[in-house]
Formats: structure tokens, sequence, C-alpha cells
């Protein structure tokens, strides 16, 4: 006779749910839904507390980094850091939106690989760097942009930054999922070597990064359609 599986668990599913669409603080949502989650399945309380201090523990080098570099990084924009890089990259003649991330692509992609993660990031480097950048880039060509391609311009920087980290680092041959994906074929009864398994995911990291430097490449005309920007109707109403 099948043993009756425990289904209350998946409250915690719920709690995230509500906590989100209620728009109520993330680190209280999913520490609530840890704690429904845990009682649910017959945790007492004090061993759920003793789970959240390992967890705490495993994970204490996420509190260092915000605790240290993001306040870094916002005292360097106070100073001037985003209009520092909107006027460097102002400054380059050939300089385009498509131009900058694709560079900034390839660069993401092979310091993934290579193992360097902490070189970009969204709050150490698109938000203070990049993304300013991008619109130093689209400013001399176009005018001032609207808030929705500014928007666009932050949102692709953001993307650019996402996938050139996705695809790089699953080359490097220590990084956790290349580990995690070795283990499972192993247990499998699938022979596989790590180094294997980082070399096939040179082909998807090429794909990915011509796939993105196309579309990033079109990225300007596709945004000129959304709306001219202020400089241009000025322009013209003249």
């Amino acid at each position: 006779m099948d043993q009756a599986v425990n289904l209350w668990p998946l409250l915690g599913i719920a709690v995230v749910v509500i906590g989100f669409v209620l728009r109520f603080n993330p680190l209280l949502v999913v520490c609530a839904a840890g704690i429904v989650t845990g009682l649910a399945a017959g945790i007492q309380p004090l061993p759920l507390l003793a789970e959240f201090g390992h967890g705490f523990m495993k994970t204490r080098n996420l509190t260092m980094i915000v605790l240290l570099v993001l306040p870094v990084v916002g005292l360097m924009e106070r100073h001037g850091l985003r209009e520092q890089a909107r006027e460097l990259v102002r400054k380059i003649r050939n300089a385009t939106v498509g131009r900058l991330l694709v560079v900034y692509l390839l660069v993401r992609e092979i310091s993934a690989a290579l193992g360097l993660t902490g070189l970009g990031g969204h709050p150490q480097m698109v938000r203070p760097i990049l993304a300013p950048m991008t619109e130093g880039a689209w400013e001399p060509r176009h005018g001032e942009p609207t808030p929705a391609q500014r928007e666009k311009l932050r949102a692709m920087s953001a993307a650019t930054d996402n996938v050139g980290l996705f695809f790089g680092e699953d080359i490097f041959v220590a990084f956790g999922a290349v580990i995690l994906m070795h283990t499972f074929l192993q247990e499998n009864g699938i022979p596989t070597e790590p180094l294997h398994i980082a070399l096939w995911g040179i082909p998807t990291a090429l794909f990915a990064f011509l796939i993105h430097s196309a579309r990033l490449m079109r990225l300007e005309r596709n945004l000129l359609r959304h709306g001219l920007p202020a400089a241009k109707l000025k322009g013209e109403n003249a």
C-alpha cells in the first residue's frame, strides 16, 4: 500500500505567491514561506530555527557582499561615478549602444569562462557603469531618450550581463552546475568528465554570443520605432 504524501508543505508556495502579489518585503516573504513549509512538514520550531541558522551560515558570503560592496558602490555613485561613465562614452566618436554592449558581452562571457564571475553584476557594474554608458552612447546620435527608451536601454544592459554570465560560467570546469551534471550522470551510469562537460558548453556559449550580439546591433533601430527622441522632435518643430 502506497504511503500517503503530505501536500501541506506546498503552502509555502502559496505564501510566496501572495507575498509577491501584495508587494511585501521579499526577505520577509521568503522567511515566512520557509517557516510555513517547515511547520507544515512537521518540523518542530527549535529544529526549524536551527535550519535557518545553518542556511545563513552557508550563505554568509552574500551578507558580506551586501554589507561591504554595495555601500562602496553607492558612495562612488554619489561622487559622480554614473556621470563620469556617461561622459567617457560620449567622448568616443564611433561608440554606439550596440557596439558597447557587444564588447561588454564578450568580456563578461570570457571572464565568466575563466571563473571570474565577480567582475560584473547588476549592482556593482550594470547600474552604476554600464547603463549610464549606454545612455551616453545614445545621446550624441539621437538626443535625450524617452522614458520608455531609457528603461529599454537599462533592461538590455542587465540582460547582456545575464547572458554573458550564464553561458560563460558553464565553460568553467569548477562551476557548480558542471559538477552537478557530472555527479548526476555518474549516478545514472553515464561515465563523464567535468572537463568534457565544460568543453561542450563552448558551442552553446558561442551561439549565445552571436544571437545576442545580433539583437544588440539592432537595438537602436528597434528603439527608434517606439518614438522619436525629444531632441529630434524639437529639431523638426523648429
